[in-house]
């Protein structure tokens, strides 16, 4: 399982150029089962994904298609967690 925080970087002034790009490409990691969640870090400091069930280099992969991470909006922080206790309702995050 992965925390994955956006931040962002240099080119953030060419958010809105690329916001529809961005969502589209978030909703097609949820439609891929691939991000459990994503939205805004308060604070205007960028986004935060958390994404489940691919390995470290398909979702370096899958984070290099953003627009906002391909044109420096955004820089991704990926920070991989190995669930050890887990609530019954995300037993599905378990390995």
């Amino acid at each position: 399982m992965f925390v994955i925080f956006l931040r962002f970087a240099e080119n953030r002034h060419l958010a809105g150029e690329h916001m529809d790009g961005h969502i589209d490409w978030i909703r097609q990691g949820i439609a891929d089962a691939v991000f459990l969640l994503a939205g805004s870090v308060t604070g205007g400091q960028g986004g935060a994904i958390i994404a489940h069930g691919l390995t470290r280099a398909d979702l370096e992969t899958r984070l290099q298609t953003d627009p906002f991470v391909a044109e420096r909006i955004v820089v991704p922080e990926v920070i991989e967690i190995e669930p050890s206790a887990v609530d019954h309702r995300l037993a599905f995050i378990r390995p």
